[in-house]
């Protein structure tokens, strides 16, 4: 499971995991970003929008915390909860300007993985480092299966980790299937917006065109993804109405990347 950030494989893939975890599968969450530029959590909860790099990782420790605990709920094992810590809203320059040349967050001021916690620390922040690492952590998994966000998904970082996954994953073996999701799929979507629970979640029309297939969640599962998604405190109090549209009977997953064929 790819999480550009922290909250990401709750709102998309809580379902699937418990399944698999509770068919005696394995589940690894590979986090890239460790949610460390939310700006309105910054305003909010850390009093601060720009200009405080030590708020801005601490905010990035507080949601990796977040993360830790929501995905245990899930079932996902400290081992399977593993951090990698690029810049939050820079995983597209670091796919273009910056491949080889290190990119400096807007929020952190970090040049390279500063948290203690994460996979790499240390590793700048070049595309060339992240597609090392990702790659590293694909070859020493072996999944079987990996879901990503989809390339149409309208956040920037969501965009540049499904086209990650999608050149590595092909690069690396045909064995390996690849499903997509959006979680930023258009104005106004999910809607309607809020705790709906009982209800399935409608195709974005960002992703419309890839023709997604629904995963159908019983309803302890549903349950369990809403209490998954209440230990992200922090996005809670400034994102509640989007996030808990995602709590639905359905989770959506596409076969292909983009609309073309493939």
């Amino acid at each position: 499971m790819v999480a550009p950030h922290p909250d990401d494989e709750t709102l998309c893939c809580a379902g699937v995991m418990q399944r698999v975890v509770r068919a005696g599968g394995r589940v690894n969450v590979v986090w890239i970003t460790s949610g460390d530029a939310a700006r309105m959590t910054l305003l909010l909860i850390e009093h601060t929008l720009f200009g405080d790099a030590a708020k801005a990782r601490a905010l990035g420790e507080r949601r990796m915390a977040e993360a830790r605990a929501a995905t245990a709920l899930l079932g996902v094992p400290a081992s399977g909860q593993l951090f990698l810590g690029y810049p939050d809203g820079g995983l597209a320059q670091l796919s273009s300007t910056y491949r080889a040349s290190a990119y400096t967050s807007r929020t952190t001021g970090a040049a390279a993985v500063p948290y203690r916690d994460a996979l790499f620390p240390g590793h700048p922040y070049t595309g060339e480092s992240l597609e090392r690492d990702f790659t590293q952590i694909i070859e020493q998994l072996q999944p079987t299966l990996i879901l990503a966000p989809s390339p149409l998904d309208s956040h920037p970082d969501h965009r540049a980790a499904g086209l990650l996954t999608s050149t590595l994953s092909a690069r690396l073996g045909t064995m390996l299937a690849v499903r997509y999701w959006v979680v930023h799929g258009g104005e106004g979507w999910p809607s309607p917006r809020g705790l709906n629970a009982g209800i399935p979640l409608t195709p974005a029309p960002l992703g419309r065109a890839l023709a997604p297939v629904p995963f159908l969640l019983a309803p302890a599962e549903e349950d369990r993804k809403l209490t998954a998604l209440k230990a992200y405190e922090t996005q809670m109090r400034v994102l509640a109405p989007f996030l808990l549209a995602f709590v639905r009977t359905t989770e959506l997953f596409s076969a292909r990347a983009t609309s073309d064929p493939q």
